[in-house]
């Protein structure tokens, strides 16, 4: 992706999108581009938090390694979303470590920047805290989708995220492996499986890393029907 590629689309992150006009070209010119192979470190736990991060294309997950070795994903983020201004506005360390599960572009905002330009103009840190609420909101929809929705109706609303459209026959490249996918989700790999086979009656077909649904407005109402009622789709 070209870097003037790469500036259209940060202007349309959450982030970035929120600023002050007149601030976003300084934000822009400062900011580091780079491009990330599947599986390439991003940051480490514990390292000092010294930049803010925007999805570009593709995809990276936070995860923390347990005291017995074994890996919990915190969160997936994708094109338009940031992550790490917490962190880095504070200057603390990371408490997660960042990988990309897919290929990936990301921009780096120095945090030092960002809040040379706070003091200059208020505003920027009300776009800050719009952003931060967004990851909030987020957080709160995956506790609801776990304790309210079926297996079938979570992978039901993954799948809608992914789409760019509202109604109609849609196309969408699954972002990572599933076993990812199931852990992010609140599932195992085989409940997944079985959801993906569940979703054939809402029109929708897996074929390696693609899924295919014949209407997107069918899958949004097989996601949002009430709980008491499909708990049978299961």
């Amino acid at each position: 992706m070209a870097h003037k590629q790469h500036k259209a689309a940060a202007r349309n992150s959450l982030l970035i999108r929120s600023l002050p006009d007149h601030h976003i070209e300084t934000l822009l010119s400062r900011a580091t581009f780079r491009h990330y192979d599947r599986g390439e470190t991003i940051f480490l736990q514990d390292e000092e938090a010294t930049e803010i991060h925007v999805m570009i294309e593709g995809w990276v997950k936070l995860f923390r390694i347990a005291p017995n070795g074994s890996e919990a994903v915190v969160s997936v983020f994708a094109r338009g979303e940031s992550f790490g201004e917490a962190v880095a506005l504070k200057g603390t360390c990371y408490p997660v470590s960042a990988e990309a599960v897919s290929p990936a572009e990301v921009m780096h905002i120095p945090s030092s920047l960002l809040v040379s330009l706070m003091k200059e103009d208020p505003q920027i840190g009300i776009s800050i805290l719009a952003s931060t609420f967004s990851h909030l909101h987020s957080l709160v929809e995956q506790l609801e989708q776990l304790k309210a929705q079926t297996g079938a109706q979570r992978v039901a609303e993954f799948l809608l995220k992914l789409c760019p459209i509202e109604a109609g026959p849609c196309e969408v490249v699954l972002p990572y492996d599933k076993v990812l996918i199931a852990g992010r989700l609140g599932m195992n790999p085989e409940s997944l499986s079985r959801a993906f086979g569940r979703l054939k009656s809402a029109g929708v077909k897996i074929q390696r890393n693609h899924a295919v649904i014949d209407d997107v407005k069918v899958l949004r109402d097989y996601a949002e029907i009430d709980p008491a009622e499909s708990w049978a789709k299961r």
